[in-house]
């Protein structure tokens, strides 16, 4: 029986510095209107992988040879990344009307789109003062143009809403966006923090870049194959919000004219009737566009570990191989 790829080598690697992360975040999230940490505490509590600063954080170790605790500036930098990556989810679930964030009511649902929008921007701002701290003009530089790009990204699928025949090179770029260049930054910036030379720090923002993508890829693969336990979202959010994404672009291009005017129905003027998303998952079925587009996340983690063969072979190594095919290979 084949082992499932799994994040656990590498949250065993990193725990101890995540730990402090972890202090940093909370210290950080501090302030006297109690509105601010109670609405940004309910997102940052949920949960989720805190795959970006760990990231950072495992980026920072390996560059430094130190595989039991990265540098202090790292911390700081950890604590940034995931403020600007919970700062970008609270503005999305305004933006999408969104009512559920891993399995929980989102906050915009419980405090209203006013101040989730507010407490993002103090997230980024937060994220800033704790890049500022690390004394080092090239890693603000480098996450600040990453925080531009998500942006650039998010308007850009915007710009997508409704078009199914939309080049792959368009998604590819959406997908950069709005997901690979935290990832990128992330590991980049923390190789540099741990000492790492440009062709590391190179190395690692294309590890990033490409782990990234790899999870968003998947990400859009479970929304239309997965459960609504599994993803903790509503399951056809994309569908019902007319996002256009990997497994529509590919049931597009081989769609038959009357599939192609199913689409058109659906995600260009938006009449949706009950049974269409049963109707969308059929067509992707059809066309096996699920496993296609598994092939190209595929692709992607075998770009992340190619990116990584430069640095030393350690268990930290391969705890980072291991999370790039976690990310291709995970149901949730």
């Amino acid at each position: 029986m084949t082992v499932k790829p799994s994040l656990n080598p590498l949250v065993a690697l990193t725990q101890q510095s995540m730990s402090d992360v972890n202090k940093v975040i909370l210290d950080r999230l501090q302030s006297n209107v109690s509105l601010i940490p109670q609405l940004a505490g309910h997102l940052i509590a949920a949960g989720g992988k805190r795959l970006r600063p760990m990231l950072c954080i495992a980026a920072s170790m390996a560059s430094s040879n130190n595989t039991t605790k990265s540098p202090e500036s790292a911390l700081y930098l950890a604590a940034s990344v995931e403020f600007i990556h919970n700062a970008t989810l609270l503005h999305d679930d305004v933006i999408d009307s969104s009512d559920q964030r891993r399995g929980k009511e989102t906050a915009n649902s419980l405090w209203g789109n006013e101040a989730s929008v507010l407490v993002g921007d103090f997230l980024f701002a937060r994220a800033f003062e704790l890049m500022v701290e690390t004394n080092d003009i090239w890693v603000l530089k480098k996450l600040s143009v990453a925080a531009a790009q998500i942006t650039e990204g998010e308007v850009k699928q915007m710009s997508m809403l409704g078009q199914p025949e939309s080049p792959l090179s368009d998604y590819f770029s959406v997908i950069k966006g709005k997901t690979g260049v935290l990832f990128a930054a992330a590991a980049e910036t923390g190789a540099k923090v741990g000492g790492g030379n440009e062709i590391v720090c190179e190395a690692f923002y294309q590890y990033g870049l490409a782990l990234g993508n790899a999870f968003q890829i998947m990400d859009d693969a479970l929304d239309y194959g997965a459960s609504d336990s599994q993803i903790g979202k509503d399951l056809g959010d994309d569908f019902s919000e007319m996002k256009i994404t990997l497994p529509i672009i590919l049931a597009w291009q081989d769609s038959s004219d009357k599939e192609r005017k199913f689409w058109k129905r659906t995600l260009d003027t938006g009449e949706q009737r009950e049974g269409d998303f049963e109707q969308a998952q059929l067509i992707i079925n059809k066309y096996s566009c699920i496993k296609r587009t598994l092939d190209f996340a595929s692709a992607e983690v075998e770009k992340a570990a190619n990116a990584i063969s430069i640095i030393q072979d350690s268990v930290l190594k391969d705890a980072l191989i291991e999370a790039a095919e976690f990310s291709a290979l995970r149901d949730s």
